[in-house]
């Protein structure tokens, strides 16, 4: 049984950083790009980065360029999400999720395996 446990989230002002995590079990976790995605109240779930499986690319969303740094530990079959200059706009739940191949990619689509997601909240 494939299972992602998000952990790291809080509350944070604005200007903070906080540290996601996700770790992974019941796949070949170093076989799979891996993503993390957000969803604030009202909106639909939006792209935030991506991390190739051997960590050999990455791709960010362009409100989060800059300011969030992906990562992952493939020994530790986890996937690391590093959020710096946080603003309120970032307030979300933040899923990781498995990609269904090797690339990474920002598409929702091509995802198959979530997690329960871990909120964010951002005060101003």
């Amino acid at each position: 049984q494939v299972q992602l446990v998000e952990s790291g989230g809080g509350l944070v002002q604005a200007g903070g950083s906080l540290r996601l995590s996700c770790a992974a079990s019941g796949r070949t976790f170093s076989s799979y790009a891996m993503g993390w995605f957000r969803q604030a109240p009202g909106k639909e779930r939006e792209f935030v980065a991506a991390i190739r499986w051997n960590g050999g690319s990455i791709v960010y969303a362009g409100s989060v360029k800059g300011r969030f740094t992906i990562s992952r530990d493939n020994a530790e079959k986890t996937v690391y999400l590093h959020m710096n200059s946080l603003k309120p706009e970032d307030t979300a739940i933040y899923y990781c999720a498995f990609a269904r191949g090797r690339w990474e990619n920002s598409d929702v689509r091509e995802y198959n395996y979530w997690g329960q997601g871990t909120q964010v909240t951002v005060s101003s």
